[in-house]
C-alpha cells in the first residue's frame, strides 16, 4: 500500500501579513512541553536545580537552538548562501534549520550560563537532553507538512508520494526520524533515568543521548534523499551522517566515563 502525502497548507493561518507556519508552531510546542517536563524530572532528583534558574534558561535555550540551528543550516549546507544573500541567516520562518546547528548552539548557551550561576554543566545537559527528543518530534513532523527532507524512491509498502515533488513512491523519513529520534528515544532516555539515574551517574543520560540519536540519525540517511546542494559527501555518506560521528564518539566517550567514575 502506498499512500499519498496529506495536503496540508505550510501556514496554519494568517493574521494580516502575519503568517502563523506549523514549523513555528513545532518550535514552540517542543520548547513548552520540553521545559514542562524538565521541571517534573528536575524536581523528583537529589540533585535539584532551582526553578529560578531553569527559568532563566528558558530564554538562553531558545537563542541558542534557533541562532545555532540556523547559522548551523548555513554554514552545514547552504554555503553559497553566506556571499550570495547573508540576510537569508534570519529567515527563520521559511524552514532550513540544522539539528546539529542547534546542539552546538545550546551546548554554548549550557556552558556559558551554567558557570555564570555556579551549576554543574552535565546536571543541566542531563535535564536538556532528556527533553530533547521532544522538539525533535514535533520539528520532523513540521518537516513532512513542509514537504522537506523526504526520503528515497522505494518500493516499501509504506511509501509516501509527495505531489509537491514527483509521483514516486519515497521512504517518510521525516516520520521515522519523529518516531526514532522523537518517540523511541525519549522513551529509553526516561527509562534510564528511572532505572541507573543518580548522584553519581551525572552525564548518563546527555552520553546516552549522544549514541542514540547519532546511531539513529546515521542509519536513518541511508533512507534519505541526499540534500540536493551538496549530495554526498566523499560520494560515500551524507552531511547528517558526517556530523553525526563526532555526536557518537562524543557520548561513548562521557558514557564510559560516567560508568568508570560511577
Amino acid at each position: 500500500m502506498i499512500f499519498l502525502q496529506p495536503s496540508i497548507d505550510p501556514v496554519l493561518f494568517s493574521l494580516g501579513i502575519l503568517q502563523i507556519r506549523w514549523y513555528s508552531l513545532a518550535y514552540v510546542a517542543g520548547f513548552i512541553l520540553g521545559f514542562y517536563f524538565i521541571k517534573r524530572i528536575n524536581n523528583k532528583q537529589q540533585n535539584k536545580i532551582k526553578d529560578k534558574i531553569l527559568d532563566d534558561f528558558f530564554v538562553w535555550s531558545i537563542l541558542g537552538v534557533i541562532l545555532g540551528g540556523r547559522i548551523g543550516y548555513i554554514l552545514f549546507y547552504q554555503t553559497s548562501e553566506i556571499i550570495s544573500n547573508p540576510v537569508s541567516i534570519i529567515y527563520i520562518w521559511e524552514g532550513g534549520m540544522s539539528f546539529h546547528g542547534g546542539l552546538i548552539g545550546i551546548i554554548i548557551s549550557m556552558l556559558i550560563f551554567s558557570k555564570y550561576k555556579g551549576i554543574k554543566f552535565f546536571y543541566l545537559s542531563d535535564l536538556i537532553s532528556g527533553v530533547a527528543p521532544i522538539g525533535l518530534f514535533f520539528g520532523r513532523l513540521a518537516n513532512f507538512i513542509n514537504t522537506e527532507l523526504y526520503g528515497r524512491v522505494t518500493e516499501f509498502p509504506l511509501a509516501v508520494i509527495y505531489p509537491a515533488i514527483d509521483q514516486l513512491p519515497r521512504h517518510p523519513s521525516q516520520l521515522y526520524e519523529a518516531l526514532f529520534e522523537g518517540l523511541i528515544l525519549f522513551v529509553l532516555l526516561r527509562y534510564y533515568r528511572i532505572k541507573y539515574y543518580n548522584n553519581k551517574s551525572v552525564g548518563l543520560i546527555t552520553g546516552l543521548f549522544l549514541i542514540y540519536y547519532g546511531l539513529f540519525r546515521t542509519f536513518i540517511e541511508f533512507l534519505r534523499e541526499p540534500d540536493s546542494q551538496i549530495g554526498l559527501m566523499l560520494n560515500l555518506i551524507t552531511m547528517g551522517q558526517l556530523l553525526s560521528i563526532p555526536l557518537i564518539i562524543t557520548g561513548i566517550i562521557i558514557y564510559y566515563k560516567n560508568k568508570f567514575n560511577g
